[in-house]
Parts: structure tokens; C-alpha cells; sequence
């Protein structure tokens, strides 16, 4: 299994015959993002009520920043896809102020 940091893509390397097992105050050591929050939890879900597939995890206000979470899963598979949906709209609106003119 490959895992991933939430924040850059790059891979995590775990020591298997331990565990995958992510302390409070692990860091990705590419980019420092934390590593034990809602977005590299395998049932953080941004399309649900509390952003969350376990309906007895307390609401957590910030999902980017670490956390207390008891029912935190490292998430395993493939490389979170690049977000570029704001250099998207802003093509679109360049090119709607360009028809306009």
C-alpha cells in the first residue's frame, strides 16, 4: 500500500512491521503539513454531514490542521489529483471579459 501526504502528493514512508500507525504531531517531511487530520483519513468524505463516514466523530473545524480524532485511518491508494479548479474558473472569466470588450 502506498500512502500519501494530503497537501503535496508526495508518498509516506511508513515502517510496515510497526504499523501505519500517525502520532498527533507527524509532519510530512516534504512539505510540514500534518499528517493526522481529516483529509488523509480514509473516512474523511467533503460530500457528507460533517465531512465524516463515522457518525460518532465529533465535528472538527479545521480538517488541514492535526487532531485529537479517535477514529483516524491513514488513507491508502493513489495520489491525490491536483486541485485546479480555480485556475479553471479564472481561464473562464478571462475569457468572458474578453468577449466582452
Amino acid at each position: 500500500m502506498a500512502y500519501y501526504c494530503w497537501s503535496c502528493g508526495n508518498e509516506q514512508i511508513f515502517d510496515v512491521k510497526v504499523g501505519i500507525k500517525v502520532g498527533r504531531r507527524d509532519s510530512c517531511p516534504h512539505c510540514a503539513a500534518d499528517l493526522h487530520v481529516c483529509k488523509n483519513c480514509r473516512l474523511w468524505d467533503p460530500n457528507i454531514h460533517n465531512q465524516c463516514r463515522e457518525p460518532e466523530a465529533a465535528f472538527i473545524r479545521d480538517r488541514q490542521e492535526s487532531n485529537f480524532c479517535a477514529h483516524f485511518d491513514f488513507r491508502d491508494g493513489d495520489a491525490p489529483k491536483a486541485d485546479d479548479s480555480m485556475e479553471k474558473a479564472k481561464a473562464k472569466l478571462n475569457d468572458l471579459f474578453k468577449k466582452l470588450k
